[in-house]
């Protein structure tokens, strides 16, 4: 009788040994069945690029929760022998990070730049160049001069590059100090300062993805605003066409074209010496009025300073730009005996993403 006991207890132990062995094994599997290879991250590349867009630089669109694009992906079933422990030789290094631009996010910077005294002015000084771009729910903000566009059609964040136009619409503000201070030509300050002007109106433009190549973006808008503190009292109509493409993983380049079209009311009180101001500056008479008033273009070069466009972070942003002044605000003495028609604006100012 005990050597039967014996035999069952030892029959026993084998069985357990044998269900231990095969629970491991099936653990094993499913590990393996969730395991992604060294290589997955490299599919972030064109991510990272998209999301660069809501970098100051450039951009409206940006890219959703990297760990939603994983459980998105699904489980990949490789082996321990299919599995590589590095990448191939010669291909990219990406890191596979959760990427700020979500819902919402925000870029805020500071910098400064050079820009004539007033418009017409041949003096330069230097001036702030507040930065803030973001969305914040659901509602794009941008930079408009001294100023900001709100686009209330703002998309959602998209894993790639956008397929189709989009449209853009919202309301748009400015603030206009010209001659209000700081202006350098003697003779021109003896005419007087004028009254800011705070310039509200409307933004609509239309954005045309991939046209020269993936994740550019070509863009034509307009832009009507009217002063609404009773300065210049008139309106402003600005077209613009503004193009937008990453270059190389750190750099955005965004470049655009511009025209500026004003009412009487406007050009009267900027560019028209009237009886007391020729009297005290000696200038002669001249009576200004609207139509096209300015064109010009301007270049925005952007450096994500750790290379990861996703993460957020610092980044630095040069801006370079050039107009020139038609009609009658090119041809008031301010412009023509005691300033230039042709503007330069250049400036350097760094911006933090969160």
């Amino acid at each position: 009788m005990l050597q039967h006991h014996v035999e069952t207890i030892r029959r026993a132990r084998v069985c357990v040994a044998t269900l231990a062995t095969r629970l491991q094994s099936h653990t094993k599997d499913r590990t393996l069945v969730k395991t992604r290879p060294a290589f997955a991250s490299f599919a972030i590349a064109p991510l990272a690029v998209a999301a660069f867009w809501a970098a100051p630089a450039l951009a409206s669109d940006t890219a959703e929760d990297s760990d939603a694009a994983a459980d998105e992906a699904g489980p990949v079933v490789v082996s321990v022998q299919a599995a590589p422990q590095s990448p191939p030789a010669g291909a990219p290094q990406f890191s596979f990070s959760k990427p700020v631009f979500d819902e919402t996010w925000a870029t805020i910077g500071i910098g400064v730049g050079m820009v004539p005294s007033y418009a017409g002015s041949d003096d330069y000084i230097a001036f702030p160049l507040p930065l803030i771009v973001g969305r914040v729910g659901g509602v794009g903000i941008s930079p408009n001069g001294p100023g900001f566009v709100l686009d209330l059609n703002s998309p959602e964040p998209a894993m790639g590059p956008r397929k189709g136009a989009r449209v853009a619409f919202g309301p748009a503000f400015r603030f206009r100090n010209d001659r209000n201070d700081r202006i350098s030509d003697e003779v021109v300050a003896r005419a007087g300062k004028l009254d800011a002007a705070l310039e509200v109106g409307g933004n609509v433009a239309v954005t045309f993805p991939g046209v020269f190549k993936t994740f550019d973006q070509l863009g034509f808008g307009v832009q009507a605003r009217w002063d609404v503190l009773g300065a210049h009292g008139g309106m402003i109509v600005e077209p613009q066409i503004t193009y937008r493409a990453p270059v190389g993983r750190s750099f955005a380049l965004q470049v655009q074209a511009s025209a500026e079209f004003v009412d009487d009311s406007f050009a009267d009180y900027y560019f028209t010496v009237n009886p007391a101001q020729a009297l005290a500056t000696g200038l002669p008479q001249f009576r200004a009025d609207g139509g096209l008033n300015r064109v010009g273009t301007v270049a925005i070069l952007t450096y994500d300073l750790d290379g990861k466009p996703l993460s957020g972070g610092w980044a630095i942003t040069g801006i370079g730009g050039m107009s020139r002044l038609l009609g009658d605000a090119a041809d008031t003495p301010f412009t023509a005996q005691r300033g230039d028609a042709n503007q330069f604006i250049v400036g350097l100012g760094l911006a933090y993403t969160f």
